[in-house]
């Protein structure tokens, strides 16, 4: 028998059937049923049954915002013909609170609620129909009621193709279509795809328990894509595993990949309990590192946020944006941790993942966002920046560097200081200290304790709470040149001696550059009074069409020279002198071995 079974899903997700199932069957008092008789035009019909619902004012809502993002996501847009009637299909009178509520006034034990869905974005945070599958985030999808969160649910879903299967981490019933959870947070959190997917399952032995990994795999591609995906993936489960110390006891034994790689998906991740939404409009053959990473990435945040968790998310309001502190730690360490572990795995060179902390390093070291806010500020404007829209034009180039970077910066920076000065300690100790305190027993940590927690590791309190002064609370620039010279990796200039204006983005329009991005402070431009939407008519001379003739210009210079620039802005034409930097982007190259990286990367 090889290694991996391909199986009918309701099959494995009945072995995993837990005790509780049928009191759950029993006692269910809210009830969704959805269906997709209009699929072809991205719709869904939801009907929502209450019993016993609760005395006075019935308060439907429509979610706001989703676990996982710190946005506002406003899914009531996406709803439409509601229909609110007693059992009998006779109308109730409903009043309109805001833009996400339906309020009914008077009403009798049961309430059914009808609506039409349109979902057509294949991602982590929305919902989408069509011939090929329905693709749920649970919240984007089905109405609650106020004041009945810690109600049993059920749910039962009608396919469009008898095709169809069900990959979801709702509790399974007898019934392959229908299933339960015991509240709404749990329901919530509860991504589910509906398609003739590929199912791969195999079982991992952890921590004293044997589970069952399943990938419900709806993708473009062939056979052979999809085994030797599946080869990765378990390579990838398998190092996670080995740096806990242990996988999650997973509710009902198992934990499901749920992975769309379509070319009409969006790229997204998101974590969950015991799965995870994976999308990607690339595909297996086409971009398997990538795809990769987005499965290192979210299966680390089985531990780290769906265990570990921070307080500041605890319990998740559906119906504001979540703002926490902790985002650096939560999202951050888990991007520094999602390409470590797949080289740990065995799935890169030391040169490839030498090449890929570049981007990172490079990025905090120069990014001017350090004088705005610390790693905690950062954190704390995900509700603007984590898929969140807005029209009006904001300046977050300079002010704003993602908590996914810097975190996995100060992640890196922090493992290798800790094996520089601590021998035998790493911040592997420090994340098994944190599951152990706080992930295992599912207690909700501040950031107070993920403080103390580093002294402990470590055991020196003063350092850690030095260091944290400096990089957490504070906004210094860790010393990463002289932490990776620790194990024999290079940071240098990508480019030394090169002239340039700065990170700006061009775009060519109308037989002129157009500054097409935000100019960085303190570069060339920024200093010489340029701004985003001016137009560069020459340099030093020469007129600037394309790119191309302003890397012509800039090769012959050397760093320091002042050129004259013409631009029209606002204020009409004007020529301003700019004066030119050296350019300070970094690489990160892989030099000779040290035992410290042997014992760092193996």
């Amino acid at each position: 028998m090889t290694s991996f079974l391909l199986l009918a899903f309701a099959s494995a997700a009945l072995a995993a059937e837990p005790p509780s199932r049928r009191a759950a069957e029993l006692t269910d008092t809210v009830r969704y049923e959805i269906s997709f008789p209009n699929a072809v035009h991205h719709e869904a019909e939801v009907r929502l049954t209450i019993t016993g619902a609760p005395a006075g004012p019935l308060e439907l809502r429509m979610s706001r915002s989703s676990p996982g993002r710190y946005a506002l996501h406003e899914f009531a847009k996406n709803v439409y013909n509601v229909r609110i009637t007693d059992p009998a299909g006779t109308p109730l009178a409903v009043t309109r609170p805001d833009p996400y509520g339906w309020t009914v006034p008077e009403h009798g034990d049961s309430v059914v609620v009808a609506y039409t869905l349109f979902g057509d974005r294949v991602d982590g945070t929305y919902a989408a129909v069509d011939l090929t599958h329905a693709h749920f985030n649970m919240p984007a999808v089905f109405m609650w009621a106020r004041g009945m969160g810690s109600n049993p649910i059920s749910i039962t879903f009608e396919p469009v193709s008898p095709d169809w299967k069900v990959a979801t981490q709702l509790t399974p019933t007898s019934d392959s279509l229908r299933f339960t959870a015991p509240d709404l947070q749990y329901f919530f959190d509860s991504p589910t795809e509906l398609s003739d997917f590929d199912l791969v399952s195999w079982t991992v032995n952890s921590g004293g328990r044997a589970q069952t990994i399943r990938l419900a795999l709806h993708h473009a591609g062939t056979a052979a894509d999809r085994d030797s995906f599946v080869v990765r993936v378990k390579k990838v489960v398998d190092a996670h595993a080995r740096l806990w110390g242990e996988l999650p006891k997973y509710d009902y034994g198992t934990y499901t990949f749920i992975a769309d790689y379509l070319p009409w998906a969006n790229g997204d991740g998101m974590e969950h309990r015991n799965s995870t939404l994976l999308t990607s409009s690339t595909s297996l053959a086409s971009n398997p590192g990538g795809i990769l990473g987005t499965v290192s990435h979210e299966f680390f945040h089985q531990w780290n946020v769906e265990r570990i968790r921070p307080a500041t998310l605890e319990p998740f309001d559906f119906e504001r944006a979540n703002m926490t502190g902790a985002l650096w730690l939560a999202e951050g360490f888990t991007s520094y941790y999602d390409d470590l572990l797949i080289h740990r795995a065995g799935l890169t060179t030391v040169d490839q993942y030498a090449r890929s902390l570049a981007g990172n390093v490079d990025f905090v070291l120069n990014s001017p966002g350090r004088r705005y806010f610390s790693p905690i500020g950062m954190s704390r404007q995900a509700p603007f920046v984590d898929a969140a829209t807005a029209v009006d034009p904001d300046n977050r180039g300079n002010t704003f560097i993602s908590y996914y970077t810097y975190g996995a910066v100060l992640g890196l920076a922090l493992d290798l200081e800790i094996r520089g000065r601590f021998p035998g300690k790493s911040l592997d100790d420090f994340m098994r200290l944190m599951k152990q305190k706080y992930g295992a027993p599912e207690v909700p940590y501040t950031l107070d304790d993920a403080r103390t927690t580093l002294g402990e590791t470590v055991g020196d309190t003063a350092w850690a709470n030095g260091w944290w002064q400096k990089y957490v609370d504070g906004s210094d620039a860790p010393p990463m040149k002289e932490l990776l010279a620790t194990v024999g990796l290079d940071l240098r200039k990508a480019n030394p001696g090169k002239a340039w204006l700065g990170p700006i983005g061009f775009q060519e329009r109308d037989t002129t550059l157009v500054v097409a991005s935000t100019v960085t402070v303190g570069s060339p431009l920024y200093d010489a009074g340029i701004e985003r939407g001016d137009r560069l008519v020459s340099l030093d001379g020469r007129r600037t069409i394309t790119e191309a003739d302003v890397s012509a210009v800039l090769s012959g210079k050397r760093p320091g020279v002042t050129i004259p620039v013409v631009i029209i802005g606002r204020t009409g034409r004007r020529e301003v002198p700019v004066e030119l930097q050296e350019d300070f982007r970094l690489e990160v190259t892989a030099g000779v071995s040290t035992a410290l990286r042997e014992k760092w990367l193996n």
